[in-house]
């Protein structure tokens, strides 16, 4: 079950960077990947199947939101990703 989730957090790095939106920090972005989907029980399958515009947003709102003090980080500021299942 986490090797799947971790290899869905790759086909996410993946697509950003074709979509151009990642950050160059493949490493930084699966560790924010990973404490979104913690804190929020990111529903994967249906980011990956989203649409380009609302992959971006949960994408970049992650990357512009988290606070980075700890690993995982629990503090996205205000930010609520879409793709967010439930607690």
């Amino acid at each position: 079950m986490e090797k799947e989730r971790y290899l869905k957090y790759v086909k996410i790095c993946e697509r950003a960077e074709r979509m151009k939106i990642d950050t160059g920090d493949r490493m930084g972005a699966l560790m924010d990947i990973e404490s979104a989907d913690k804190k929020f029980n990111m529903r994967l399958d249906d980011w990956l199947q989203a649409d380009d515009f609302n992959f971006a947003h949960d994408y970049c709102g992650i990357q512009n939101n988290i606070k980075r003090g700890e690993f995982p980080a629990t503090d996205f500021g205000f930010f609520l990703p879409r793709f967010a299942g439930t607690h």
